[in-house]
């Protein structure tokens, strides 16, 4: 009489990491889809924080200041293929780690670290800081990516704990 072989049932860990996962895929390609579909609100955004014209006008910080509408653009589609660049890399990781692959962590892991980078020293360090997009009252984006970065971050412990991946079963 031949075996049968009932499948192992996913451990609640790893259903754990590829929700997460699959959340924050889903968010960023959503923003990235608005950026996308929607150009000219988040546009807006960018030229204001950049030209640091709803800032103190401090003289000391003004010399940051980029006001050329092309750069400002450049910096805002470089953002938006970034963001492009990260959903499908977390859509592919979620794929992965549904489909039990060992490559799941470690692509989760790429994606999620350009969000950080993106989130962390793009809109906080240098968003908040070099432009002071902390001064602005109006176009102040720190305290949306601080929630980015947290939630971000915790996906990324989660994915990366023992256990998580299928290479840790």
């Amino acid at each position: 009489m031949a075996e049968t072989r009932t499948p192992r049932p996913l451990p609640a860990l790893r259903v754990a990491a590829t929700s997460l996962v699959g959340t924050v895929a889903l968010y960023i390609a959503l923003v990235a889809f608005g950026n996308i579909t929607d150009f000219g609100t988040n546009q807006q955004f960018v030229r204001h924080v950049l030209a640091m014209d709803t800032t103190f006008k401090d003289d000391d910080l003004m010399w940051h200041a980029i006001t050329s509408h092309a750069l400002q653009d450049s910096a805002y589609v470089a953002i938006i293929v970034w963001e492009t660049a990260a959903a499908l890399l977390l859509i592919a990781a979620t794929w992965l780690w549904a489909r039990r692959h060992p490559s799941a962590r470690r692509l989760s892991t790429v994606g999620l670290s350009m969000l950080l980078l993106l989130f962390g020293a793009g809109f906080i360090a240098i968003g908040g800081e070099w432009f002071a997009m902390w001064q602005s009252k109006t176009w102040n984006g720190l305290d949306a990516a601080t929630r980015i970065i947290v939630l971000t971050g915790v996906v990324l412990l989660v994915t990366n704990l023992p256990g998580a991946a299928a290479e840790d079963s």
